[in-house]
């Protein structure tokens, strides 16, 4: 079966397409696309992974097609950036100073 690994570094894109046996495991995908050769010096280890935008177990068994996708952790929460983009502003330009 054909399956997909994509991998998404700040630098790089990169869509990897691999031929697995049936049966064959989210694991056994990561270790047949060897991302540590490829990408030298990226801890993918540490990296969450996830079938068609879902995370998914190591264990999670592949279907024919599936886009097997590797994420990074975020640099900045998202709540917090938008708690701070929404912060009331000071504005020289209102008669209540707001």
């Amino acid at each position: 079966m054909k399956v997909s690994v994509v991998v998404a570094l700040p630098d790089l894109q990169e869509v990897i397409e691999i031929e697995l046996a049936p049966g064959a495991t989210l694991s056994d995908a990561l270790a047949a696309a060897r991302l540590g050769q490829r990408f030298p010096g990226v801890e993918f280890d540490a990296m969450r992974a996830g079938i068609w935008s879902r995370t998914a177990k190591p264990s999670t068994a592949l279907r024919e097609g599936d886009r097997i996708e590797l994420y990074r952790a975020l640099k900045a929460d998202p709540k917090q950036m938008r708690r701070k983009r929404a912060a009331v502003r000071r504005s020289s330009r209102s008669r209540s100073g707001r």
